[in-house]
């Protein structure tokens, strides 16, 4: 169950030992007003990689407030870190950020996904204002329960041939590494930013056949629990999908389509696109770290239950 938004909180210094003094200080005043929603749900960071687009995740953060923020697994890359370090200030930023969130009052729930499988032995404990935890349940506004999972253990890659992950893994590296190149070229031409992986992967017929087994997959275990929807990340595709009688929902990902789940006093849920609300308020604009900061956000896509 959601806990109301309480901003009645002592300074961080009482309650967390050689706390850093920033976690205290006021957020600048900005020239825009925050998006108040009831829930937010993001995933698939990848915090310590090239493709995450952290500045563009600061930017969303800083646009909404919310009582509930998810962090549907794949924060941080554990992955990609063990083979070398790759950590800039923005990633530093985004980790204050939602630590600043879970201190001013924001319940922060993070799931472990497999790329941050490290923290899944601390499920159940708490970190700075952050909980952890395997898998958890939702209640929407209207009284919907909702699975609440990264999705990894419903993907018979990673589950059965944890080598071919890591070299598929390997690939999509390249993608992305093809990505900043691909844009920087368009940038040269005043075009704006798009996705060179998310592009391959709706077009190669077997990827499209994996996303439709493992939303599939999903539903049916979620089916099996008796809830009636499921919220996961994990396959970089956001979507919101009634499968039977259970709704599938994805929030997506930070590197290829920079998009969430939102769910509003109503229980409402809807897919914001951050990459659209920023070309909405800059048409020529470039990659998504480098867009100016847009005004008030909207949804994208809408599902009423």
């Amino acid at each position: 169950m959601d806990r109301p938004l309480d901003r009645s909180f002592a300074p961080v210094s009482e309650w967390i030992k050689g706390a850093p003094d920033w976690l205290d200080m006021p957020e600048p005043r900005g020239f825009r007003p925050k998006r108040r929603v009831r829930t937010v749900w993001i995933s698939d960071l990848h915090l310590g990689t090239r493709g995450c687009n952290a500045d563009m995740l600061l930017d969303f953060l800083a646009a909404i407030e919310c009582e509930t923020l998810y962090l549907v697994g794949d924060i941080v890359d554990g992955w990609r870190l063990s083979r070398g370090w790759y950590w800039p200030d923005a990633h530093n930023e985004v980790v204050r950020r939602v630590l600043k969130m879970a201190h001013r009052g924001t319940r922060v729930v993070l799931i472990a996904g497999n790329h941050d499988e490290m923290l899944r032995p601390y499920a159940g404990m708490t970190f700075g204002g952050v909980e952890l935890a395997l898998d958890t349940i939702h209640e929407t506004a209207d009284g919907r329960r909702l699975l609440v999972t990264h999705g990894d253990g419903f993907d018979g890659v990673v589950l059965y041939a944890r080598w071919l992950a890591f070299l598929g893994d390997t690939a999509y590296s390249v993608l992305l590494r093809a990505n900043r190149w691909v844009n920087l070229v368009r940038r040269q031409f005043k075009l704006p930013y798009w996705s060179l992986s998310a592009y391959m992967k709706k077009r190669v017929k077997n990827a499209v056949q994996f996303i439709c087994d493992f939303e599939e997959a999903v539903a049916h275990a979620a089916r099996d629990m008796g809830v009636d929807g499921v919220v996961c990340g994990h396959i970089h595709c956001a979507e919101i999908r009634q499968i039977g009688d259970v709704t599938y929902y994805n929030d997506g990902d930070w590197v290829e389509s920079c998009t969430a789940l939102v769910e509003d006093f109503t229980g409402a849920m809807s897919i914001v696109d951050w990459v659209e609300e920023q070309k909405k308020q800059a048409p020529f604009a470039a990659a998504p770290a480098e867009l100016p900061s847009p005004g008030l956000p909207g949804a994208v896509e809408t599902e009423t239950v």
